[in-house]
């Protein structure tokens, strides 16, 4: 097989996809050497944070009392590196601050910062993902151990990344976070946006097609079934009729809800504490503390 009887063609194609201004902005021009973040590296990076949270049951699988200190060294030491790339890659593609383009000792020194920040994070969320855990456990007759939870659950998965992609939004670090989030997506098919704001106890069944947006709010103990969407109605638009960004859009669940398999919460509503939301409902109104809501049942 040969591509030189269709050269022309070929050779016509490519001057086509090459045509610069065709692309608008669907593409990424490297002004001085900057790299996109990586997807790879950011995969290693989640390997890590899932094994300095959850030691023995991600990463290494010989983790003991004896050489947890050794481990635990040696995985900060690598993620300390890999958060400095990722975050000095994701601060340039996402800034046009001149300072931080032109001067690499000042981006690295502030990547540096970020990445200290977030490491001594991991404590604190080690002790609120254990909270998930336990929510879980208790939440689901089939669970046989928090460890099965742990190694089998996709909602473990999923809100491990939420949780580590909400810390670095919170520390200012741009795109990367989002990635995080969506790589989670895929993993599992719940649908996080890191900048949603989650409370301790946070308990998903199943997961599947879970989708909760960027300006939710979501207090202690809430429990989600598959298909749960937490989304946002119409929203205004600016005098070019593009969406007017960072309007609170996305529900309010208030503390102790349960929320039943695909019901569809919409817009900046509030479902109160203690409330439940039965399954396949549209919800466009806030919802009192205690209420159930559910569909009525078919007449006889």
């Amino acid at each position: 097989m040969s591509s030189y009887k269709y050269a022309e063609n070929l050779e016509e194609t490519v001057k086509k996809l090459s045509d610069f201004h065709s692309l608008e902005e669907l593409h990424h021009q490297s002004c001085k050497g900057e790299v996109l973040p990586s997807g790879q590296q950011l995969q290693e990076l989640i390997a890590i944070c899932r094994s300095l949270i959850f030691p023995g049951f991600y990463g290494s699988p010989d983790v003991s009392d004896k050489n947890l200190l050794y481990h635990t060294g040696i995985n900060a030491e690598k993620l300390f590196d890999l958060l400095v790339q990722q975050i000095s890659a994701g601060l340039l593609f996402a800034t046009n601050d001149p300072v931080l383009h032109n001067d690499p000792n000042q981006l690295e020194e502030l990547a540096e910062q970020k990445a200290v920040e977030f490491i001594s994070y991991l404590p604190e969320m080690r002790r609120v993902l254990s909270t998930d855990v336990t929510a879980m456990y208790n939440g689901d007759p089939a669970a046989q151990s928090k460890a099965e939870v742990i190694l089998c659950y996709p909602a473990i998965r999923a809100i491990c990344n939420y949780r580590i992609a909400h810390k670095l939004l919170t520390l200012g670090v741009p795109l990367i976070p989002r990635i995080i989030t969506e790589m989670a997506h895929s993993e599992t098919g719940i649908d996080i946006h890191p900048a949603a704001t989650i409370g301790e106890y946070f308990a998903i069944d199943h997961g599947t097609g879970v989708v909760i947006g960027a300006t939710s709010i979501i207090g202690n103990r809430v429990k989600l079934y598959q298909g749960v969407t937490l989304g946002a109605r119409s929203f205004p638009l600016d005098e070019h009729n593009n969406p007017i960004k960072g309007i609170a859009r996305h529900p309010i669940i208030e503390d102790d809800v349960i929320i039943y398999s695909n019901a569809t919460i919409l817009g900046r509503i509030t479902i109160g504490k203690g409330a439940v939301i039965g399954g396949n409902i549209w919800v466009t109104e806030n919802v009192a503390p205690g209420e159930r809501l559910v569909q009525a049942k078919a007449k006889q």
